[in-house]
C-alpha cells in the first residue's frame, strides 16, 4: 500500500463501469470511485463512452473517506492538472493545441484540449460564421491567448492561428513569383480603381489602366467576379505583400502591331470615337487612335468636326504620320477621297485661309504695248537711257 493524500495524482486501472459512477483499483485497500460527473470535461457524457474495464487510467485524488467510507476520485481533474502544465508551456512558446469541438455555448465554441477551452464566434474562422453549429465533431488547431487559472478560464483563437499559417504560405508564394511571370487567375473582387485577382494563394491587383490596351472608364466594363484571365506579374513587394498584375501585358500592344503594318501614304478603314474643336480621333485597330485635324476632314473648309462627323460613324482614313516614340498616328480623311487622287498634279493643294487681294488682275491693252523689251545683252547704261526716252521711271 502506498501513501497519498488528496489531490495527489494516482494511476488505477477500471474495475467496474456503472450508468452513475465508475470503480478504479489503486492499490488501496478499497476500491475508489469516480462519480459521474467527475469523469469528463463534456457534460453529461455516458461513462461507458469515456472509459472501459481494464482500462488503465489517471485520476486525481478528491477525498480520502467520503460519508460512505469510499475514496472519491476524479477522472477530470487529473486531466485538467496535467492540460493546464502543458497548455502553459503552449502558450508561452507561441504554439497551437488541438482538440475536437464538443459543446456550442452562448458566444462560441468549447473545445476539449484536455479541459474546456472557450473559443469565441469571432474568433472561429478569419470570416464572421453565423452558424456555429457544424463545428461539432471537428478537430480544430488553434493558439492560446488567455491564460487564467484562478479563474479556470483559457481563451482560444482559430483565427490566429489560420493567419499564421496563411502568413508562412503567403511568403512561400510570393519568393515563388517573379515579375514577368504569366499566371492563370480568376476575379475575385471589382472596385473602381481595379480588379483584385486570386492567384491560387494570394489576391493581386490589375490597376484599371493595366486592364485593356483600350481605354476603361470602369473596370467592370472588361472583367467580372468569376473571370478567368491570365495576367503578367508586374511587381512583387514582399515585405508589403503586395502583388501588381496586368492583364493587357499578356497580349500584343495593339500599337506595335500597327506602327508595324502601317505605313505612311496607306489607306486604311477606321470608326470616328470623338470630336474636338481641333479635329477628330478615329479608331484604326483595337487600342489605336489616330487625329484627323480640323483642316484634313474634308476638301472643304470645315468650321465645326463635330458638324461634318458623328460618334461612330466608318470612315477612310490615310496615314499621314507615325511617331511610334510618342505613340500618335496622325491621318487624312480628304486625302482617301477620290476627289484629292484625281487633282491635277500641278494644282496645288487647297489653302483653308482665303488668299491675299491681287494688285491689278490685267493690264491695259495700252499699257503693254509700252512694256519696253529688254536685250539680254544690254549695258545697264543702255537700258537706263531707253527707259528714260520712254518716259518710265520719271519723278
Amino acid at each position: 500500500v502506498f501513501e497519498f493524500k488528496e489531490g495527489d495524482i494516482v494511476a488505477g486501472k477500471v474495475v467496474r463501469v456503472d450508468p452513475d459512477e465508475v470503480l478504479v483499483d489503486i492499490g488501496y485497500k478499497t476500491e475508489g470511485v469516480i462519480p459521474v460527473k467527475e469523469l469528463s470535461i463534456r457534460n453529461n457524457a455516458n461513462p461507458g463512452d469515456v472509459v472501459s474495464e481494464g482500462e488503465d487510467i489517471e485520476a486525481l485524488v478528491m477525498q480520502m473517506e467520503d460519508d460512505q467510507g469510499r475514496l472519491v476520485l476524479s477522472k477530470k481533474r487529473a486531466q485538467y492538472e496535467r492540460a493546464w502544465g502543458r497548455i502553459e508551456n503552449v502558450m508561452n512558446e507561441g504554439g497551437t493545441v488541438s482538440g475536437p469541438v464538443i459543446e456550442v455555448v452562448k458566444g462560441g465554441l468549447i473545445v476539449d484540449i484536455g479541459l474546456r477551452g472557450f473559443l469565441p464566434a469571432s474568433l472561429v474562422d478569419l470570416r464572421r460564421v453565423r452558424d456555429l453549429h457544424p463545428y461539432i465533431g471537428e478537430d480544430i488547431e488553434a493558439k492560446v491567448i488567455e491564460l487564467d487559472k484562478n479563474r479556470n478560464n483559457v481563451v482560444l483563437s482559430r483565427r490566429a492561428f489560420l493567419e499564421e499559417a496563411q502568413a508562412e504560405q503567403r511568403q512561400a508564394f510570393l519568393s515563388d513569383l517573379q515579375p514577368g511571370d504569366i499566371r492563370p487567375g480568376v476575379v475575385s473582387s471589382v472596385v473602381n480603381f481595379g480588379a483584385f485577382v486570386d492567384l491560387g494563394g494570394m489576391d493581386g491587383l490589375v490597376h484599371v489602366s493595366e486592364l485593356s490596351w483600350q481605354h476603361v472608364s470602369h473596370p467592370s466594363e472588361v472583367v467580372a467576379v468569376g473571370t478567368e484571365v491570365q495576367v503578367r506579374v508586374l511587381e512583387v513587394d514582399r515585405d508589403r505583400e503586395r502583388i501588381s498584375l496586368s492583364i493587357r501585358q499578356t497580349r500584343e500592344d495593339p500599337w506595335e502591331e500597327f506602327a508595324r503594318d502601317a505605313t505612311v501614304g496607306k489607306a486604311i478603314d477606321g470608326v470616328v470615337t470623338k470630336t474636338v474643336p481641333f479635329g477628330a480621333f478615329v479608331s484604326v485597330g483595337d487600342g489605336v487612335e489616330g487625329l484627323v485635324h480640323v483642316s484634313e476632314i474634308a476638301m472643304h473648309h470645315v468650321e465645326s468636326p463635330e458638324l461634318e462627323l458623328s460618334i461612330g460613324q466608318a470612315v477612310q482614313v490615310k496615314v499621314t504620320e507615325i511617331d511610334p516614340d510618342r505613340r500618335r498616328v496622325s491621318l487624312s480623311i480628304k486625302q482617301a477621297l477620290p476627289e484629292w487622287s484625281e487633282r491635277p498634279a500641278f494644282e496645288p493643294a487647297r489653302s483653308e485661309a482665303p488668299s491675299a487681294p491681287r494688285r491689278r488682275e490685267f493690264q491695259r491693252e495700252e499699257e503693254v504695248d509700252k512694256e519696253p523689251s529688254f536685250n539680254a545683252d544690254a549695258s545697264l547704261e543702255a537700258i537706263l537711257q531707253e527707259l528714260k526716252e520712254k518716259g518710265i521711271g520719271r519723278s
